[in-house]
């Protein structure tokens, strides 16, 4: 079993330049999977200039672009997948709009069901949350670590874990099975620095692992 780390950007991003050269340091410090662009509610030139911004950068280093909510975008500005909320459309929409090649992604929240559902349909990971109490984004479901478990004993389809996850708390959650450690202020306001945050969680994420 491994577990790997999947970046989310912060909600807003001021300074595409700044960002990026922040970004680059990261994904240089340590294993990234994947690099979620995720700017609720911007409107579409912000987003596509954050994908032409980003995208170069995550791809030089191995990690995939995804892009949050909107398949019609991900597919139009050249994203590896996308990612859909619980109000998003279904698997069969996204796969429709995307291709057969796309990565696409599901909110679980706390339901096994909703992920069976997910993976039947085609989704290429199903992620539970949140874990923690977590500012970034609002959700009244709080999953216990056992989903993890369950999903890895029962299912194919990779499974990760979102929510107010920081290197001290990370641990319980890669035990439990999670495939994926998806992270936002975690790494991005990390006392020491977004770069020192991957370095760290690879060796938390390491040292939890059997």
């Amino acid at each position: 079993m491994s577990c790997r780390l999947y970046l989310i950007t912060p909600p807003v991003i001021d300074d595409l330049a700044a960002f990026g050269h922040i970004l680059a340091q990261a994904l240089d410090a340590g294993d990234v999977a994947a690099l979620q662009i995720r700017l609720k509610d911007a409107p579409e030139g912000v987003v596509a200039a954050a994908i032409d911004a980003i995208a170069p950068i995550c791809h030089a280093r191995d990690a995939a672009v995804i892009l949050n909510d909107r398949p019609d975008w991900a597919a139009k500005y050249g994203c590896d997948g996308v990612h859909i909320g619980l109000e998003d459309g279904t698997v069969a929409e996204a796969r429709k709009i995307m291709g057969p090649k796309a990565m696409i992604g599901v909110t679980c929240a706390d339901s096994r069901h909703r992920a069976m559902e997910a993976a039947e349909a085609g989704a290429d990971y199903v992620a539970f949350g949140a874990f923690y109490p977590t500012n970034t984004h609002a959700t009244p479901f709080r999953p216990d670590p056992d989903i993890l478990t369950i999903w890895q004993e029962t299912m194919q389809i990779p499974c990760v874990a979102i929510g107010g996850i920081k290197v001290d708390n990370c641990a319980p959650l890669v035990k439990a099975g999670a495939d994926f450690i998806a992270v936002v202020t975690g790494v991005w306001d990390y006392p020491a620095g977004p770069a020192a945050a991957v370095r760290d969680f690879n060796a938390q994420m390491a040292r939890a692992l059997p």
